[in-house]
């Protein structure tokens, strides 16, 4: 499976932290039915074994809505789940090396900070990128801001698609208009709401509207 821009328009990302007694698989298939396009499993403190058991899980609601779905980091888990394809930092397995170890039909994206990380990674066999933190974020404590220049300069100095990531919300979605993203990658704005559907719907509407303008 491969992605276009439109695949690309919601992107959400898991965070098991706020659960609330519900599973993992089931808030997924809230997000996806409220309008989620793309979904990434990204648990850093789960053990291989319950990694594996959920990337299986949400997978299987993932091909019941036909949505890309792909591991974050873990080369290892998104082999053994046959999950779409995986989403690498910078400090992770090279793009071409990951190329290397999925084949030529996985997904690959790859996080991007600067142009000359983004030119890069295209270079390498990125499928798309995810730029970010463009806003503060409480998800990733340790991302580097990303000013909007940047964020623009990266779209225009690479052909394949790009997304934001940090701090995203549906109020400070439209600020990002005419940067040349095709979409957002949103965890606490889907996840940590009390209503996950109606959250997902509200934030594909307004990612639909900032990538119109």
């Amino acid at each position: 499976m491969k992605c276009g821009k439109e695949e690309l328009l919601l992107y959400a990302v898991t965070d098991s932290r706020w659960l609330r007694g519900e599973k993992l698989a089931g808030q997924v298939e809230k997000a996806v039915r409220g309008g989620a396009t793309f979904v990434q499993i990204r648990e850093k403190e789960m053990g291989r074994e319950d990694f594996l058991k959920e990337a299986l899980e949400i997978k299987a609601v993932c091909r019941k809505y036909h949505v890309p779905f792909v591991v974050n980091d873990n080369v290892d888990i998104a082999v053994a789940a046959d999950a779409d394809g995986v989403h690498v930092g910078q400090s992770d397995m090279e793009a071409g090396d990951v190329r290397r170890r999925l084949g030529p039909d996985k997904i690959i994206g790859v996080s991007a900070q600067t142009v000359e990380q983004a030119v890069l990674a295209e270079k390498r066999g990125a499928d798309y990128l995810g730029v970010g933190s463009v806003f503060s974020t409480g998800t990733k404590l340790d991302a580097d801001y990303v000013s909007y220049d940047t964020l623009k300069a990266i779209c225009e100095s690479v052909k394949i698609p790009v997304i934001a990531i940090g701090g995203i919300t549906k109020e400070n979605m439209g600020s990002l208009a005419g940067s040349g993203i095709c979409g957002a990658a949103v965890v606490s704005a889907i996840f940590a709401a009390p209503d996950i559907e109606k959250a997902a719907g509200e934030l594909a509407e307004a990612a639909r509207e900032m990538v119109r303008q």
